[in-house]
C-alpha cells in the first residue's frame, strides 16, 4: 500500500490515535473544496444552477457506498439533525429502549421527548443485555450507537437480524457515526432499519455533513413534520407531495460540505476500500493483543471476541499529560484515555505508544 502519510499532513508532526473525535481530512478534499469555492466566487448563480444534479450524483456515491438505493439515503448537515427529524416522526408516548451511557446525541434527543423510556445496559455481555431488556420492557423502538463512543464496544450484527426475527415490529434505529468508515457495510442486508452518521470521523469528511437512510418499511411508522422549499420537486409543488426522504433536506443543500463527503469516499474507494478495512482491523488486534498483556483493558473489551479500534485504556491525568508532551494525540475520556486507529495510522505509531505506556 501507497504511503498514505502525504495525503495527510497532520500526520507528520504527531502521532494521531484521536480519530474517534475528530478524523483527518485527506490532502485531495480539501483542494477539491478550494476550487469549488473558487467556481463558487467567480461564476455566482452559474455556479449553482447545476446544484441539484450534483447533489443527487453525491447522493448516488453515498448510496452506493453502503449499498443503500438513493430513494433511501438524504443527506443532512449532522448525525444530531437527522435524529431529531425521525423523533419528531414519531407518535408521543412510544416506548423507546437506549443503552445507558450511550453518546448524547442519541439519549437526550429521546429523554428530552414524551416518550417512555427503558434501558440496557453496557458492558461484555451487551447483546444479552438488550435481548432481557426487549423481554422485558417490550419497547416499540430500540435507538443504539453501532460503535461506543467511551469504549469501542461493537454490536453484533447477526444479533440484530436475530432480534428483528424474534420481534419484526422493533424499529431499529443507529448511530453510526463511530462506525461506517471502518469496515465494509451492507445497509440492506442489515437489521437496521434507520441509520445515521456524521462523516467528519471515520469517513474523515469534516464537519457539516452527514446522511441518513431509512429503509421502505419504517416509513409506515415515522412522519416526519420538517420541511422546506428544497423538499419540493420544482417551483409548482404542493408541500402535500414532499416525497418521505426530502423532509430531511429542507432547505438549500451544501454542495461545499455534501461534496467533500463524496470526495472521502472516493478517496477511499481509490486506495482500496478493503485493503483500507483489512489495515484497521489488523492494527486494532495487534493493539488489543498489547494492551491485554499490559493490564490496560477492562472486562467489558477483554471478554469480547469482536470490538471496534477504539480503546479505553486504564489511566490517569498524569498519564494523558505523558502522552502529550511526547506528542501522542489521544483523549480523555470516561475516567481513562481513548485511542483509536484509523487506515492512515501504522504499527510504528503502535510502537511508539506502547512504549510511553510502558
Amino acid at each position: 500500500m501507497e504511503d498514505l502519510k502525504k495525503h495527510f499532513p497532520a500526520l507528520e508532526s504527531c502521532v494521531y490515535l484521536n480519530t474517534a473525535s475528530n478524523g483527518v481530512i485527506p490532502k485531495p478534499v480539501i483542494e477539491w473544496r478550494r476550487q469549488h469555492d473558487l467556481d463558487l466566487m467567480n461564476h455566482a448563480s452559474v455556479f449553482r444552477d447545476k446544484h441539484k444534479l450534483h447533489i443527487e450524483q453525491i447522493r448516488q456515491t453515498v448510496s452506493g457506498f453502503f449499498n443503500a438505493s438513493t430513494d433511501e439515503t438524504a443527506l443532512v448537515p449532522n448525525l444530531s439533525f437527522g435524529i431529531n427529524t425521525v423523533l419528531e416522526g414519531l407518535p408521543k408516548g412510544q416506548k423507546i429502549l437506549l443503552l445507558k451511557n450511550d453518546y448524547p446525541s442519541i439519549n437526550w434527543p429521546v429523554e428530552m421527548r414524551d416518550f417512555d423510556v427503558c434501558y440496557a445496559e453496557i458492558d461484555e455481555n451487551l447483546e444479552k443485555n438488550i435481548e432481557e431488556a426487549v423481554a422485558k420492557h417490550r419497547p416499540d423502538v430500540f435507538m443504539f450507537s453501532i460503535v461506543q463512543w467511551l469504549s469501542g464496544i461493537k454490536i453484533d450484527f447477526e444479533f440484530l437480524k436475530q432480534l428483528k426475527s424474534y420481534h419484526p415490529n422493533l424499529l431499529l434505529i443507529a448511530d453510526g457515526t463511530q462506525y461506517l468508515g471502518t469496515e465494509h457495510f451492507n445497509f440492506s442486508d442489515n437489521a437496521i432499519d434507520v441509520l445515521g452518521a456524521s462523516a467528519y470521523k471515520w469517513l474523515t469528511a469534516g464537519y457539516g455533513n452527514g446522511f441518513i437512510m431509512v429503509k421502505e418499511a419504517a416509513r409506515e411508522r415515522i412522519f416526519p413534520k420538517t420541511i422546506g422549499f428544497n423538499s419540493a420537486e420544482r417551483f409548482e409543488s404542493l408541500a402535500t407531495e414532499t416525497a418521505f426522504m426530502k423532509h430531511f433536506e429542507p432547505g438549500h443543500q451544501d454542495t461545499l460540505n455534501y461534496g467533500s463527503l463524496e470526495q472521502a469516499m472516493l478517496f477511499q474507494e481509490k486506495l482500496g476500500k478493503e485493503n483500507l478495512y483489512q489495515k484497521i482491523a489488523s492494527l486494532s488486534a495487534k493493539a488489543k493483543e498489547h494492551f491485554a498483556e499490559m493490564g490496560l483493558l477492562k472486562n467489558d473489551t477483554l471478554l469480547r471476541e469482536k470490538h471496534a479500534s477504539i480503546y479505553n485504556l486504564k489511566g490517569d491525568q498524569a498519564l494523558f499529560q505523558k502522552l502529550q508532551e511526547n506528542n501522542i494525540i489521544c483523549s480523555p475520556r470516561g475516567g481513562g484515555i481513548r485511542v483509536s486507529f484509523h487506515y492512515y495510522n501504522s504499527e510504528t505509531e503502535l510502537e511508539k505508544l506502547l512504549k510511553v505506556l510502558k
